[in-house]
């Protein structure tokens, strides 16, 4: 079994989606073929600390982490090991050849983490640092939409400073997108964690310093009245393929974390429930966006249709999409002819051709 690829499962994290991460991480674990990968689990607790050892996962969970021993990556491209500390020395621990690193939102899903590992030289799962950046901040992404004429909600940007500053203009200048409802979101952040549908100024002030405490950069959108929310799995590199789109509906009065995460009320419908020309736009609209925002490995990309119009909205792309049993990631994929495993080992593929492509890279130039 010496041939196994070492392969680490890094999850967790120091993010308001640690507890959607260790969901996802749980059913990733439970597919992998353990006669092809040898996996090395790492965990990231809520503070960020680095943890290995028995029990990892459900340490993390109950946040009990007696006997777990730190642990840290070399970032050197010569040495890319994972080293621990034990009893005060450091020694060697495990050797990676590829990273999943599946982990929902800062420090996580927005470049920081792709950094670490590009500074590592190892192959990862998903996209890199300019991908996760620019999808992860919800007011970039939207510029990028815009430049490259794909349809978003009309939208502003503010910084917590603004709302420090001026309350009071902030509001103003939020009221003039468009009649409420309004959301209110943390730009970077995701899984519906501080976001708000607002309906009265009072709303939106509090969905707006709501927002505030979970990132610096806040995004105040247009809302549609009982809008259709419909996703698709996207696969790939440089040539992605789109999967059949599913729609979400929800029962509260958007796609909440509870509907996600706790409750399960939401209704998952696959295939959704749109006419076969908006499918085929759908995925020619999500491949454009991916490719936009240099994406690879997967995405999840969430549209809106406006039930009065039928216009459709794009809305975002999750660079690190849920992998717990309900997700829908998988879920559209296996509707498409790609069970969870095959996913999973595929993703793993993905990553290690997108290692082999950075290898092509010249590092030197002297002139």
């Amino acid at each position: 079994m010496s041939d196994r690829l070492k392969l680490g499962v890094l999850y967790g994290g120091r993010s308001g989606e640690h507890e959607v991460s260790l969901m996802s991480a749980r059913s990733v674990l439970s597919v992998i073929d353990r006669d092809k990968f040898s996996v090395v689990e790492i965990g990231v607790s809520r503070q960020g600390a680095w943890l290995v050892g028995e029990n990892l996962w459900t340490k993390l969970q109950h946040e009990r982490l007696e006997g777990l021993l730190p642990a840290f990556l070399n970032p050197s491209p010569m040495d890319p090991a994972l080293y621990v500390i034990r009893d005060g020395q450091i020694e060697r621990y495990a050797d990676l050849d590829v990273v999943f690193p599946v982990m929902h939102g800062t420090y996580s899903e927005d470049g920081t983490l792709q950094g670490l590992l590009e500074l590592a030289d190892l192959a990862y799962v998903g996209a890199g640092v300019l991908g996760s950046s620019t999808c992860m901040d919800k007011g970039l992404f939207k510029d990028v939409m815009i430049a490259h004429g794909i349809p978003t909600l009309p939208y502003t940007v503010f910084n917590r400073t603004d709302l420090q500053t001026n309350l009071d203009a902030c509001l103003d200048q939020a009221e003039n997108i468009a009649p409420y409802p309004l959301f209110t979101k943390p730009a970077n952040l995701g899984s519906s964690v501080g976001i708000s549908k607002c309906s009265s100024r009072s709303d939106l002030m509090e969905g707006m310093l709501q927002a505030a405490t979970y990132d610096r950069r806040i995004v105040v959108e247009e809302g549609i009245h009982n809008a259709k929310e419909i996703e698709v799995s996207v696969l790939g590199n440089e040539e992605p393929t789109a999967s059949i789109p599913g729609e979400v509906v929800p029962k509260d009065i958007f796609y909440t974390y509870s509907e996600k995460y706790i409750n399960d009320t939401a209704e998952l419908l696959i295939p959704a429930r749109v006419p076969e020309e908006t499918v085929e736009q759908i995925q020619s609209l999500a491949l454009q966006a991916y490719q936009a925002t240099d994406c690879a490995g997967m995405a999840r990309v969430d549209f809106l249709i406006d039930p009065k119009t039928g216009a459709l909205y794009l809305n975002e792309i999750n660079t690190i999409p849920g992998f717990t049993k309900i997700s829908m990631y998988p879920k559209l994929w296996e509707a498409s002819g790609l069970n969870y495993p095959e996913l999973i080992e595929e993703l793993i593929n993905l990553a290690l051709t997108r290692k082999k492509q950075r290898d092509e890279t010249s590092r030197e130039f002297r002139g």
